[in-house]
């Protein structure tokens, strides 16, 4: 979540645009300036103070001169049951300085064997305490935001968990510059805060690590996997040739929901969900006629973004494409997210629950337990303009899976066939186009049923071979966790566990 964000808001502004290169910035703007902005409370006027601040552990590595890891160590809330972390990792640049927030949750099993887990959700431009505080953290938030219940379906039932607000400026995450536009530089910041954090507690640096999330971060889920592979082998090559504090992260799989990851292949079935009979058709014959006829047109953008990976090839793309698939689907009403309901007026995202989570992170004894005196917005839509304009959206994140697949690292894709803006069946399309060194044996392979075992019934089907397995889930929307916590919870444990289906 929230990729429909730009969508719903600015398509038919960005089409205007799309015949005038040079005025796509102004007309974006203007677009996000009137008509996207969030409900949310007050900004608070509270600062911290002396003892709070006195109250952080500091850790530093040398191989990152420029970062630290700031913790809270007591913290209580959601679920007090486990030991929780919670802080930022700052950093300090040429001109300006960012600071990242992060929560943690140890497992409730055995947090000292059990997998570490990363979630991140998408937007770009959106907090991943959406995915603790409404999806798969170990509490929900409660209507109205006055409070939370634990969740019994977490998935730190049998991971240790750890939710991190990137990029800058999303949620509690801050910086007075520039804010990060691009998913690669995004992906620097995270491996960054992943070594402070394992050398710091080295407890977990052992343990089998997992990159998760979903939406936008089909696009940030490959390119850390990529980052992270990438220093693991450059430390194995220089281990004799010089010490070094960093530790070699135990990358075994990265799970992507709902993502936006092959926008080449995935674009091309926007038109197949809009007739897909299982919950609509949700458009009429005509619609969908012309959204089929745009994508040669969209395909010929991409292709070229894919060949040339810069923002002059990237934005046009994005444009045409989100105008001609996405656009046709706001005058039904329908929850983009999720079609088998109405969009809720209450948030401009469709869930309630969203304002709840603000209330809630914004109220202040929670900002005193977290150590933050920051609003709270769940999502940011200029980082989701900035990100769109820098070209990053349509670029093929999809190319760094081979050579992890190579490597063995396992990927599972899984998608809710209840969503629209990353639809189940352009995901599945995409995982069976990838090429790679399995590529024949999973276009070969059976799609089976998928009983589980929480309610021993058919929650939707899978394909897999090698490393990679794609995952239909019925009856759930973009957030899987959401929609279908017991199921969620069941995929996620196989998964990490290496579990047979």
């Amino acid at each position: 979540m929230r990729l429909a964000a730009l969508f719903t808001l600015a398509t038919a502004t960005l089409a205007s645009a799309a015949s005038m290169p040079g005025t796509w910035k102004k007309l974006v703007h203007n677009q996000f300036a009137s008509n996207a902005q969030l409900t949310v409370p007050a900004a608070s006027t509270k600062t911290l103070s002396d003892d709070k601040v006195q109250a952080w552990n500091v850790h530093t590595l040398a191989e990152f001169p420029n970062y630290r890891l700031r913790v809270k160590e007591e913290t209580k809330l959601c679920d007090p049951n486990v030991k929780q972390y919670v802080g930022y990792v700052d950093v300090t640049g040429k001109s300006d300085d960012k600071h990242f927030f992060f929560w943690f949750f140890e497992s409730r099993r055995n947090p000292e064997k059990d997998p570490l887990v990363l979630w991140l959700n998408g937007g770009p431009g959106c907090s991943s305490l959406t995915g603790l505080l409404m999806e798969l953290g170990p509490c929900r938030v409660n209507p109205g935001g006055n409070g939370t219940t634990l969740n019994p379906d977490s998935w730190n039932n049998e991971a240790n968990l750890v939710f991190l607000d990137q990029p800058i400026n999303v949620g509690f995450s801050y910086t007075d510059g520039e804010q990060v536009s691009n998913t690669v530089d995004a992906a620097e910041d995270v491996y960054a805060f992943l070594q402070l954090f394992l050398t710091t507690y080295k407890q977990y640096a052992n343990l089998d690590f997992h990159v998760t999330g979903e939406s936008y971060a089909g696009h940030y889920v490959p390119a850390i996997g990529h980052k992270i592979a990438e220093e693991n082998d450059a430390l194995k090559r220089n281990r004799l040739l010089k010490n070094s504090e960093k530790v070699e992260v135990n990358l075994k799989g990265l799970a992507i929901g709902n993502g936006l990851t092959d926008p080449l292949v995935q674009y091309e079935y926007y038109a197949d969900m809009a007739a897909d009979e299982k919950y609509g058709p949700i458009l009429d014959d005509r619609d969908i006629e012309e959204m089929r006829s745009k994508y040669p047109t969209c395909k010929r953008l991409i292709e070229s973004c894919y060949k040339w990976n810069t923002a002059f090839t990237c934005v046009p793309g994005a444009i045409y494409c989100n105008n001609a698939m996405i656009q046709p689907f706001q005058k039904t009403g329908l929850n983009i997210y999720d079609i088998r309901k109405k969009c809720d007026p209450s948030n401009p995202l469709c869930y309630s629950i969203l304002t709840d989570i603000e209330t809630y992170l914004n109220r202040p004894d929670v900002q005193d337990a977290l150590g933050v005196d920051r609003q709270y917005e769940g999502c940011k839509q200029d980082i989701n303009m900035k990100f769109m304009m820098a070209g990053d959206w349509m670029r093929p994140f999809v190319r760094d899976l081979p050579p992890l697949l190579a490597k063995g690292i396992r990927v599972l894709i899984y998608a809710g066939d209840s969503d629209f803006i990353c639809n189940w069946i352009g995901n599945k399309a995409w995982s069976i186009e990838l090429e790679w060194d399995g590529s024949a044996g999973f276009q070969k392979a059976k799609d089976l049923p998928w009983i589980a075992k929480s309610t021993g019934k058919q929650a939707g089907e899978f394909r897999t071979y090698g490393a990679l397995t794609f995952l239909r889930i019925y009856e759930a929307g973009h957030m899987v966790p959401y929609d279908q916590p017991e199921v969620s919870s069941e995929m996620i444990n196989m998964w990490i566990d290496n579990r047979k289906h």
